[in-house]
This record gives structure tokens, sequence and C-alpha cells, in this order.
């Protein structure tokens, strides 16, 4: 006999053990919901936009050229690598001692972006506090523009915008995601939950059912011997008498 599963048999174990699995995505998942709302601590942003320029001596009537603005462009990168280096950050750590922070600390913290083909980059600082964030990026964006001119210089560096220190809505946290936690957690349970199901299956070798017994010997059943619960055996004397009852009453009436 073949021991390969059809359809139907994929959906009989699944169907067999459904209150367990549902019990476990259900439990597995609300854990997730619980723990992503309730102990994680939330992480919030807040963000400078630095613009790379002309120096500030230059003429104010000269017109960009296509060159100039592309080696601004590119001294971003430069830039980028720059603002979270210690000649930046020891600075910050030195300026503002309220924070503290380490340089170390300070640099997990600080993300820098750009989009491609301007001349503007972001900086992002992520911390608990939404506020000490705000005056982190405030804080490393004007140090950086200070600290440039002397590294390069050069000052081509100037702060399009300040993080708001209150924004006129409350800061959203971008960490945790507690949907997406939920989602991922609810997922990932489910198959969890599927593949253990298939694997008890497997490792169950035990004959339960007339349909075991033909599917491992190849042969019908002929009979079974049925369970009796202890209320049915205690039911069996009377079951006697009734029957012995009905062989006399047979005898007398065939005269036997």
């Amino acid at each position: 006999m073949s021991n390969e599963l059809d359809l139907r048999d994929y959906f009989r174990i699944i169907r067999k053990r459904i209150w367990w699995i549902i019990s476990f995505v259900l439990i597995v998942t609300i854990a997730a919901g619980v723990y992503s709302k309730f102990v994680i601590v939330p992480i919030y942003e807040a963000s400078t936009k630095i613009i790379v320029n002309r120096s500030s001596d230059s003429t104010t009537g000269q017109q960009l050229e296509l060159n100039e603005v592309n080696t601004y462009i590119k001294m971003i990168d430069t830039y980028k690598e720059i603002i979270k280096t210690p000649a930046i950050l020891d600075k910050v750590v030195a300026n503002y001692p309220e924070f503290g922070l380490t340089s170390e600390q300070l640099m997990s913290k600080i993300k820098v972006s750009s989009v491609n083909n301007t001349q503007v980059m972001t900086v992002i600082v992520s911390d608990p506090s939404y506020r000490k964030a705000a005056q982190i990026a405030n804080a490393v964006s004007e140090v950086f523009k200070q600290e440039i001119p002397s590294l390069f210089s050069v000052q081509n560096v100037s702060i399009l915008n300040e993080a708001k220190l209150e924004p006129a809505q409350q800061p959203r946290p971008v960490s945790p995601n507690v949907m997406l936690n939920i989602v991922i957690a609810f997922i990932v349970s489910l198959m969890l939950a599927v593949g253990v199901v298939f694997l008890l299956e497997y490792l169950d070798d035990t004959i339960k059912t007339e349909a075991d017994v033909e599917q491992v010997l190849g042969l019908p059943t002929l009979a079974m011997i049925a369970r009796m619960e202890p209320n049915e055996v205690e039911a069996k004397p009377s079951e006697s008498v009734s029957l012995k009852q009905a062989g006399e009453l047979s005898r007398v009436t065939t005269g036997k």
C-alpha cells in the first residue's frame, strides 16, 4: 500500500487537531500584540535637513554651473561619513553634556540619508523620547555646520530646517510596529502549528480505526471489540435477566 497522502488526508489531519491549532495561534498572536504594545519601549525619530551649496563668500549673482552642482552632490557622500565621526560627535558630547551620551551611544542613534541627485541630506535621530531626539538632531546639525569650515576650509553647509521640539501633532513612534508584529506572529505561529500537527501525525504509528488496519495490513476488518464504559458494564446483569426470562417464556409457549 502507498504511504503517500492525498489532499483529503491533509484536511483530515488538520481537522483532527483544528482546535489545538486555533488555540496555539491565538495565544501566540495575542502575546505578540501585548508584548509589542506594553513591553517594548517605543522609539521616536526626529530629523533635520542640511543643504550643501555654494560658499557664502561667493558672488551671490553668479550662476551655478552643472559641474559645480555635481561637485556638491558628490560632497554629500563625504559629509554623510564625517557627520558620524568623533570629529563631530565628540564636540556634540562636549557641548551638550545634558544628553548624557558618549560618542558611541550618539553614533548608534544617528542615521544620515540623502535623496539621489540632490544637495540635501537628512540627519535622523532615534530615541525613546521625541523631544530628546529633536534636541540631538538639532545639536548634531549645528555642530556639523560649525566644524565643516575648519575641516574643509569651506562654508557651504546650511541648515534648511531644524527638528521641532513641540510638533503640532503628537508624534507617533516608528518602533515597534504593533500591527506588523501581530501579522508576523499570526503567520509564523500558524505555520509552526500546522508543522507540529503533521509531525505528530507522522510520529504516531498507533492503529486506531478500521481504516488504519486495512491500510497497514491490506486486509478488511472482520470484527471489532468496542470499548465499554463502566455504566454499560453495570447494565449487563439486568440485560442477562431479561434474556433468561425471554428464553423461559419461549419454552412455555412451545411446550419444550
